[in-house]
């Protein structure tokens, strides 16, 4: 077991809040947020009783949640505009781990899973999931009818397709990854935290909160949504500078690959897409992270 059986309740409600995102749920008094809410709130009394977060973190789970909403149902731009603010580097905070009161717990230490690869630690990050979990129900419109993933799916498969063969294919071409099928005790943990943590978090902040309210914001500007692209992408590769430069290239290019996604498909669901399966085909299929020369 690689999660600490005491913390294991709270992240399932975690998870569980996660996957509430896409639930049509029923209008209780005119709210259909009642069930991702419901959620999130048992995860962290679930976290407090298991030590995942304190006080502090709780404080800030709600410090949070309020400014979201106030950004959200403000009209007056004089103060919808500070709370926006407000939120994304509460957002972006809360994902970098510089929130105090979160303990997250740690899924595996200095592994190596593929030969001559750089040893990698993986945690499981409540406090990053907390920031995409109300960013994604707050400010991203998940898919909630069936009618809906179809045409997404359609429109996303291209260029999913493309950003795998253009990332992953620099990668071999300059030596940074190589090919190594495997499938590891660690790796339903890697794709689950993944995709659950790691690409709802990371593409509710910079595709659909950053770039879909710049592209909002300057919609009658010539070029406002290439610009919006631009700024997104280059923050989201230099979101990831602690891997080193030639991290930052390669998400930078992964990234634009996001964002077509998410413009072609006119969904969030399809960068998150394209943003796993880019992740978990280079976990499962190449090097990872990356060869140690």
């Amino acid at each position: 077991m690689l999660l600490d059986p005491h913390a294991i309740p709270a992240f399932g409600a975690l998870a569980l809040s996660v996957l509430l995102l896409w639930c049509p749920a029923p209008a209780v008094r005119g709210n259909r947020d009642w069930a991702w809410l419901a959620g999130l709130l048992l995860a962290c009394v679930l976290g407090k009783a298991a030590g995942v977060l304190d006080a502090r973190g709780l404080a800030a789970v709600f410090v949070y949640l309020a400014l979201a909403f106030g950004a959200a149902a403000s009209e007056r731009a004089w103060l919808r505009i500070p709370l926006l603010v407000l939120t994304g580097v509460a957002a972006l905070l809360l994902a970098l781990h510089k929130v105090p009161g979160f303990h997250n717990p740690m899924l595996a230490e200095h592994v190596q899973v593929s030969a001559g690869a750089i040893p990698f630690t993986l945690y499981a990050n409540f406090d990053k999931a907390v920031a995409g979990i109300v960013l994604m129900a707050v400010f991203c419109a998940p898919i909630r009818a069936r009618a809906d993933w179809l045409p997404m799916l359609r429109r996303t498969a291209p260029v999913l397709a493309a950003t795998l063969v253009v990332v992953l294919g620099a990668g071999m071409a300059l030596g940074v990854v190589r090919p190594d099928v495997k499938w590891t005790a660690l790796t339903p943990w890697f794709l689950v935290n993944n995709l659950l943590i790691t690409c709802v978090t990371e593409e509710a902040f910079f595709r659909g909160f950053l770039l879909g309210g710049m592209a909002r914001g300057m919609a009658g500007r010539r070029y406002g949504t290439a610009v919006a692209v631009i700024v997104s992408t280059v923050l989201f590769g230099l979101a990831h500078w602690g891997g080193g430069p030639t991290l930052v290239m390669f998400a930078t290019l992964a990234g634009l690959g996001n964002a077509f996604a998410y413009l072609r498909s006119g969904r969030i669901e399809g960068a998150i897409l394209t943003h796993f399966a880019l992740n978990a085909v280079h976990f499962v299929a190449f090097t990872y992270p990356a060869l140690a020369h």
